[in-house]
């Protein structure tokens, strides 16, 4: 969880109170308070640590190091200069800021009684405040408190708060833009929560809280757990003009003016919570049971030992603290008076409303057009697989073709030779048949042999040949038909008698 530096403006006085939340308890691990243009008597205590300050120009630094700041500051940066230098060794960047306000900052307005509904509050309490008509309120932010008699406390803030202008102020200093601020608080009202859990009221009981600062004093009366009415502020401090009987003539006067019959309760907090002034609220109201702001659960242990003593100097800041975790857990709902321009001042990307209201459209179209890119990619990828797959078609198809080339060629050529065959075919069988009769007849007769077959024309053939017998050669002539014994002559071979002879026949089909 963040830490919280919860910064109480109250006149020339600020109090720094850094904040964590450790296993369920409230940590204070940095306490500051800082009085910036003070009196001329304190002014003396500044010039012994920055000489070149101007008289009217002052410092009050309670328990802080000053060892660090520089005499040449001016007093516009030194206000900045001693918080950076008390709030070493926190991480402003990281942590969570809450400005508590109080008047002249914070404006109340009573409305009595509600007589509308809880629809028409709000503009009731718009309509209901002639009295801060002059003022520069902001309007647009205030919060509701339910008062004891049934009434509605509501809580302005300026238009120009002091507590943002001087936290901006110190981002500068620290080359920041701004400081995270959560919440915007009132004093006197977290004050109020804080007293009513911690303190154990009865219904009927009036009390009354007592918070002394430094220049300022406040009376805020109770009727039980709520609140009954928030006096004027105080010109009383333990810096001016300090007495306790100034005190009591004032509580009188407020509680005439709130319609307060008693005090039951008595509880004093803030800069002096000594012996001497609860001694002198018991002399003043002896039937009054008056008592210290305790702040038993707060852990203490990150303070300097100095410091633990005035803890109730941060009774505002230990206030806000603890209520701002409530609201954290879910166990209380406060007022926040953070006004919407110091929200709009923090946001990342500065945009009016209609900005945001395109952001949407702006998404939408982000979100179309990246998903139509993805499409298209996806169709790309398609068609570059269609393309291999096509190109891979493409070369088995010329492969194809160039193999059904070379079959039309083998056709073609089958065709010429079967062509070429089927004429010699013819032939071959004319030969076939007047082969086959010569050879029978030769088998038959073996005084006769063959020497040549030719042919003299394309449809005559001669055989040569001789014989030992010229008897058998018209029997040859008459065998073969159509054949035509031309010549015979007496031809002997190696002595043996023998007849050469040469026929001639017709090839018929």
């Amino acid at each position: 969880m963040r830490p919280i530096v919860c910064i109480y403006y109250e006149g020339n006085d600020t109090k720094y109170a850094v904040f964590v939340k450790e296993k369920k308890q409230i940590k204070l691990i940095k306490a500051a308070s800082v009085d910036i243009y003070g009196t001329q008597s304190k002014s003396q205590e500044s010039e012994a640590l920055a000489p070149s300050f101007d008289a009217d120009s002052s410092v009050h630094l309670e328990g802080l190091d000053t060892s660090n700041l520089s005499g040449n500051d001016t007093s516009g940066s030194m206000m900045e200069g001693v918080v950076m230098n008390e709030l070493s060794g926190i991480k402003l960047q990281g942590c969570d800021f809450i400005p508590i306000l109080t008047e002249p900052s914070v404006y109340y307005h009573l409305v009595s009684k509600r007589t509308t509904g809880a629809s028409n509050m709000t503009s009731e309490i718009l309509t209901d405040n002639s009295d801060l008509k002059e003022k520069k309120i902001d309007r647009e932010t205030f919060g509701k408190l339910e008062m004891a008699d049934n009434g509605t406390l509501t809580v302005y803030v300026r238009q120009d708060i002091t507590g943002v202008r001087m936290l901006n102020k110190l981002a500068q200093y620290n080359g920041r833009r701004y400081y995270k601020i959560t919440s915007i608080k009132s004093a006197e009202v977290s004050l109020v929560n804080y007293v009513a859990k911690k303190k154990k009221f009865f219904p009927d009981d009036f009390s009354l809280i007592v918070y002394i600062g430094k220049e300022y004093s406040k009376l805020i009366f109770l009727q039980g757990r709520k609140l009954k009415h928030i006096g004027s502020t105080l010109d009383i401090g333990t810096q001016n003009l300090y007495t306790y009987d100034v005190y009591f003539s004032k509580i009188l006067l407020e509680m005439e003016n709130g319609g307060i019959p008693t005090l039951d309760n008595i509880i004093v907090c803030g800069e002096d919570v000594s012996e001497n002034l609860i001694l002198s609220f018991y002399g003043t109201f002896p039937e009054t049971n008056v008592s210290r702001l305790e702040f038993e659960e707060i852990d203490t242990s990150g303070l300097k030992d100095s410091q633990i003593p005035r803890l109730s100097d941060y009774t505002m800041p230990i206030a806000v603290a603890t209520e701002y975790y409530e609201e954290l857990a879910k166990e209380y709902t406060g007022i926040n008076l953070l006004p919407r321009y110091v929200k709009e001042d923090q946001k990342f990307f500065q945009f009016a409303w209609h900005g945001y209201a395109t952001v949407p459209f702006l998404f939408a179209a982000a979100f179309f057009v990246t998903y139509q890119l993805l499409l298209n990619q996806n169709e790309l990828k398609k068609l570059d697989r269609d393309i291999v797959l096509q190109t891979d078609l493409k070369n088995q198809n010329l492969q194809i073709l160039s193999q059904i080339e070379e079959v039309t060629t083998r056709i073609t050529g089958f065709d010429q030779t079967q062509k070429i065959l089927d004429s010699v075919s013819v032939g071959s069988e004319i030969w076939g048949n007047y082969l086959e009769k010569i050879s029978q007849f030769a088998g038959t007769k073996k005084t006769y042999w063959i020497r040549s077959l030719l042919k003299d024309d394309p449809t005559t053939a001669k055989l040569e040949g001789h014989a030992l017998n010229r008897y058998v050669l018209p029997e040859l002539t008459t065998n073969l038909d159509s054949a035509t014994l031309k010549s015979m002559n007496y031809d002997p071979i190696r002595g043996q008698e023998a007849y050469r002879y040469m026929l001639s026949f017709k090839l018929k089909k």
